[in-house]
This record gives structure tokens, C-alpha cells and sequence, in this order.
């Protein structure tokens, strides 16, 4: 959400000419209470599917899903999302590398290319539809976290589940790469890729 506050911000003080960006936070409240999510609720996402919660601690994948249904509805051509998703793409790439999660050869090379020009590492990850199968749920249509192997890849094929077809679509996954340990501090990561990636496009 602040590297999406961040870009708006940057992309709002450039004006760029002829270009329509809409910047959309899924923010919630995240407190414990009696009305808060147990194991085995099911809730339903805004375009009907149904989720079977299996970990209470992935809630930001279902905030994230209403979102991307949202901007799908606005009419967009494109789509990109960030968001500190899994400690599993902290494991596959470590604390420098984001991953890069799209079924678009030709969205993916954009952001690649603005990533570079941009100095911002990411790295492209499968989408193993295969892996699909581990999401699925008894008594919904889907559950919010898999088995625990390959979790980045099942995280971003969970996404997927949220955006039209019509649509391209990438999923950023920065949770390796927004925090500096030694220094205590964020890094900004994601905001100089998205705005070179508008500029470019």
C-alpha cells in the first residue's frame, strides 16, 4: 500500500500526458476481536467466489482479492499488484529480489524492462497451474493458503482466481525487499519501477 501511495504521489507531481492510472489500496481494519476470522469461516469475494480460511495470518490475499476485482471493473487494460504476500518468496529469492508473478509474456518484459532501467531487482516466477489443485477446498471454492511448498507460486495462483481474463495482470510479491534489518527502515521498493514502468507505457 505505501509503495502504491508512493507512485501515485510521484506520478501525480510528473503529469504524465495522456496517461490514466487508478491507484487502489485494499486497507482494512486488522484488529483482534470476537467478530474476527476463526479457522473454517468461509467468506465470499465480491465477484461470488467462495474461501475456506485455513490461516487467519493470510488475510491481506483476501482484502487484495475484492481489490483486484475492483480495478477490474473500472475497465482497465492492465494491472499490477504489490504486496508482501508470502515468506516463501523470501526463501526462493532472498532479501534483494522481488518476485514476478503473470500469465503475460508482454506485461511481464514491460516491467522487467522498467525494473532494470529503475535499479529495483525482480525476478520472474512460474505460474504452475499444477500446483492449482493443492487450493482446493472440500467445502468452498477455494482455500486462502496451500500446503506450505511452493507457497509464492499458490499465493499468486490464488490472485489469479480475482482477475478477468481480459485483463493483464502481474503480481509483485515484495515481502523480501521492502525492509532493511540492519538499518531499521523500509526501502521504498516497488514505487521507481512502477513509476518508469508508467512512463514507459
Amino acid at each position: 500500500a505505501a509503495a502504491v501511495l508512493g507512485a501515485a504521489k510521484a506520478l501525480g507531481e510528473i503529469k504524465p500526458f495522456g496517461v490514466e492510472v487508478h491507484f487502489i489500496v485494499a486497507a482494512c481494519e486488522n484488529m483482534i476481536s470476537g467478530a474476527g476470522m476463526r479457522p473454517g469461516d468461509i467468506v465470499t469475494a465480491s465477484n461470488g467466489k467462495t474461501i475456506e480460511v485455513n490461516n487467519t495470518d493470510a488475510e491481506g490475499r483476501l482484502t487484495l482479492a475484492d481489490a483486484l476485482i475492483y480495478a477490474c471493473n473500472q475497465g482497465v487494460e492492465k494491472i499490477i499488484d504489490l504486496a508482501t504476500l508470502t515468506g516463501a518468496i523470501v526463501t526462493a529469492l532472498g532479501p534483494s529480489v522481488a518476485g514476478a508473478f503473470t500469465p503475460s509474456d508482454d506485461l511481464a518484459r514491460e516491467v522487467v524492462a522498467a525494473a532494470e532501467a529503475s535499479g529495483e531487482k525482480l525476478w520472474r516466477m512460474p505460474l504452475e497451474e499444477s500446483y492449482w489443485e493443492s487450493m482446493k477446498s472440500g467445502v468452498a471454492d477455494m482455500i486462502n493458503t496451500g500446503p506450505g511448498n511452493g507457497g509464492a507460486i499458490t499465493g499468486a495462483l490464488f490472485l489469479k482466481q480475482f482477475v478477468d481474463e481480459k485483463v493483464q495482470w502481474l503480481h509483485l510479491d515484495i515481502a523480501g525487499t521492502v525492509w532493511i534489518d540492519e538499518k531499521k527502515r523500509p526501502t521504498g521498493y516497488g514505487v521507481s519501477t512502477l513509476v518508469e514502468w508508467v512512463l514507459r507505457n
